[in-house]
């Protein structure tokens, strides 16, 4: 007959210590009113047993479980990291632990997994871009739930939010692209349908172009999901152009090291024969070969600004805010003139 374990509770701590649950709750809790030597034999205790404390428990009684959700749209590479791991190191400095999700770019699943994240008792959420259903930001409004926008600015649209902005950023790249000398430009972008972010990187490059005279019409685009082999071939497939393009310029960095990868494969020089850029500043835009001319977000700022926002909103010590972050162009050797 199977039998379950018994799992330790508060008062076997007490007991193996030899004091009340209450003593044992303040060397949880409030470690600086207990005496080092009653602290040091009630860890212990904890230790031996393999208690672990009720924070169900805890955070019905308190009415917050000092833990933070976030959804990024992929787990799949690297754009997000390096703002969620500052986003996380901030929220630990402040008591709150991290919960993350990725909803694989499906609006569907993204409304399902908040719903779920409040379910557990999320004290706020962090979200990726502006672009869902206004149902999602009602049942939040109404549910009383914090959230801060990250990734993207639009100080119209009334949400918090730490981000760039995105259609300005990649217009100051592609203004210097065509101050280059290009003007056969092609674009590997990212699925704008839902992506508020990808849409408005490409509209940032489109309004370069016809800032500068050029028909719109003229400017080949192919849109793909964020993935090295997508970028692959669809540079492969704007290489086959009658009249190749000077320069290729990509809505991420990883788009842009596949457009690089199979520059190789096709025995193209990158940039003798064809120049290609990137959006992000990642690790890898530093790595590929040539190094990548990109437009520099600053991640760790922007992760570590939104988790003081969300957990300022939590606690009620600040406002709503939109902070708009600035980028830079950074020029490596994958971009030349012409």
């Amino acid at each position: 007959m199977h039998v379950s374990p018994h799992i330790p509770t508060l008062d076997d701590v007490a007991n193996a210590a030899g004091v009340s649950t209450a003593t044992v709750s303040r060397c949880l809790n409030e470690k600086q009113k207990v005496s080092p030597k009653t602290l040091s034999k009630v860890m212990e205790a904890v230790e031996s047993l393999g208690y672990t404390p009720n924070f169900n428990a805890r955070a019905m009684a308190a009415k917050q479980s000092h833990t933070i959700g976030a959804i990024i749209p992929t787990m799949e590479n690297a754009i997000f990291a390096r703002g969620l791991q500052a986003f996380q190191e901030t929220l630990l400095e402040q008591g709150y632990n991290l919960l993350v999700s990725s909803s694989a770019y499906q609006p569907k699943l993204e409304a399902q997994q908040i719903r779920e994240l409040v379910a557990r008792g999320a004290d706020g959420l962090l979200l990726i871009g502006y672009e869902r259903d206004e149902a999602v930001y009602d049942y939040l409004a109404r549910r009383g739930i914090p959230t801060v926008l990250a990734w993207a600015s639009m100080p119209d649209k009334g949400h918090a939010s730490v981000g760039f902005d995105n259609r300005a950023s990649m217009r100051l790249l592609a203004d210097r692209v065509i101050e280059m000398g290009h003007r056969r430009i092609a674009v590997i972008s990212g699925i704008t349908e839902g992506n508020d972010r990808a849409a408005g990187r490409l509209a940032g490059i489109q309004d370069s172009w016809q800032a500068h005279g050029f028909d719109l019409a003229a400017l080949p685009v192919i849109e793909t999901p964020y993935e090295t082999e997508n970028g692959a071939a669809a540079f492969a497939e704007l290489m086959q152009a009658d009249e190749k393009p000077t320069v290729v310029m990509c809505g991420n960095d990883v788009l842009a090291s596949g457009a690089i990868s199979k520059a190789r494969d096709l025995d193209l020089d990158v940039p003798g024969d064809v120049s290609v850029t990137g959006f992000d500043d990642i690790e890898l835009a530093k790595h590929v070969f040539p190094a990548l001319t990109t437009v520099h977000v600053p991640h760790r700022q922007m992760g570590r600004i939104a988790a003081q926002s969300l957990v300022g909103l939590i606690e009620k010590r600040s406002e709503k805010v939109t902070r708009q972050l600035d980028v830079s162009i950074v020029m490596r050797a994958s971009l030349t003139s012409i």
